[in-house]
């Protein structure tokens, strides 16, 4: 039975965030309800606190090409397919059905470092609805983080981006949302993850050639992608906003690589991040994967976060073009991973790619990896060497990125995040 309206006060829900400032996306009991959790069962709606501040509703209304598996009816947004995905048994895909919208950025009339969200949608028991929201700071965009009970960002942001995530248990109708407005204010800055983190992890291969990935792009065969188990860190379609670099352990070949998929194993579990941080598993170190406890030490009974038996300890999933190509692997292997949108510094966009990266400032020097199309790589400085016509420019300038090889400028479409200096 579908409960009648109800909207939760202010006043309730400042008690509320003194028990909840992370939120779950499983389903709640319905005594649980009025804690500041993902919109789950029945028709309400969630807010963090009484809003001071610039607010905005996001719109909703216009589904494109890089939002997955929704759609928009005349009485809101709801999922296009309520039914899991049929993929490997290991996927967080087969657990549930899940759909993303994706809204275009809002620029600030201010900096903000605190952004809260209001949901208003009609939730039945299997289903939950969150959003998700991101801030542009000079180095690039922060990760995303549930905005139902304020998302506080370690430094004021410009641009604020919103995504509506919903998802349904198998057999489970999908929930309808009719509207989410957004609130941007200031506050007391918390610490992020500390910059240019780095950590040894086991990586599995993807395949799936053909199937979607979580931000909507279909495999291709020889596909240059990565996926981590959280979407905090997840790049919208055909961006590399949030760009992982995995080196072999040697160190002897490297790929830098987009985030477009969640996986594998669990869709919350964003390891990189300190546990005043992390969004579950917070009794973990630093760096190690639920997926790896589990699998080693038994940790949470050997399952992942849907309950199943963890066969492997993989921490990073790696599309065949990033695997075989990039890495040069011929089974599942550790890997040096570091989450490149943890360090600071100039970025350069990878227009045209995969593109070799050099030992030196030229074609003749030894080919050491690849930079996957759309990744934002970190770039130390830049040096004249060969001149190479590109798609871009032709040019003689190589520029020389934080592992001391070189990409050709020829092939950069862009620079973010301050002045590229000579060395």
């Amino acid at each position: 039975m579908r409960r009648r309206h109800c909207r939760i006060r202010p006043a309730t829900l400042a008690a509320i965030l003194a028990l909840a400032l992370v939120v779950a996306l499983v389903p709640v009991t319905r005594a649980a309800r009025t804690t500041a959790a993902p919109a789950t069962a029945g028709s309400l709606t969630l807010t963090a606190a009484a809003p001071a501040g610039e607010r905005w509703s996001a719109d909703l209304s216009v589904v494109d090409r890089d939002d997955v598996n929704v759609r928009r009816t005349a009485a809101g947004l709801r999922l296009r397919e309520a039914r899991p995905a049929e993929r490997s048994p290991r996927s967080p895909h087969s657990a549930l059905a899940e759909g993303m919208l994706l809204t275009a950025p809002r620029t600030l009339a201010r900096p903000a470092t605190r952004v809260r969200a209001e949901i208003t949608a009609d939730i039945p028991t299997g289903a939950s609805v969150e959003a998700q929201v991101r801030g542009w700071r000079l180095n690039g965009w922060t990760e995303w983080r549930a905005a139902t009970a304020g998302a506080v960002f370690d430094q004021p942001v410009s641009r604020v981006q919103t995504r509506v995530v919903l998802t349904a248990r198998a057999g489970a109708a999908t929930a309808t949302v009719r509207g989410v407005q957004l609130t941007a204010d200031a506050t007391a800055a918390v610490s992020a993850a500390t910059p240019g983190l780095t950590y040894r992890v086991y990586a599995t291969r993807i395949g799936l050639v053909g199937e979607l990935t979580a931000n909507g792009r279909t495999v291709q065969p020889r596909d240059h992608f990565v996926a981590l188990p959280s979407r905090r860190g997840l790049s919208p379609l055909n961006t590399g906003d949030y760009t992982v670099r995995v080196c072999t352990t040697t160190g002897a070949r490297c790929e830098y690589a987009p985030v477009w998929d969640v996986g594998p194993w669990n869709t919350r579990d964003d390891y990189w991040n300190p546990s005043a941080v992390r969004e579950n598993w917070k009794n973990l170190p630093q760096g190690r994967p639920e997926a790896q406890a589990a699998y080693q030490s038994g940790y949470n009974g050997g399952k992942d976060q849907f309950g199943r038996t963890v066969l492997n300890p993989a921490g990073v999933d790696l599309a065949d073009g990033t695997f075989w190509d990039g890495l040069q692997l011929t089974t599942n292997a550790w890997v040096d991973v570091a989450y490149l949108w943890t360090g600071g510094g100039p970025r350069a966009v990878v227009g045209d790619g995969p593109l070799n990266i050099r030992t030196g400032p030229g074609t003749s020097y030894a080919v050491r990896g690849l930079a996957a199309r759309f990744a934002n790589v970190p770039v130390q400085c830049y040096v004249t060497g060969q001149s190479v016509a590109g798609p871009y420019r032709t040019t003689t300038r190589w520029n020389r990125l934080a592992t001391g090889q070189y990409v050709s400028h020829a092939y950069v479409s862009t620079v973010y995040g301050g002045t590229v200096p000579a060395c």
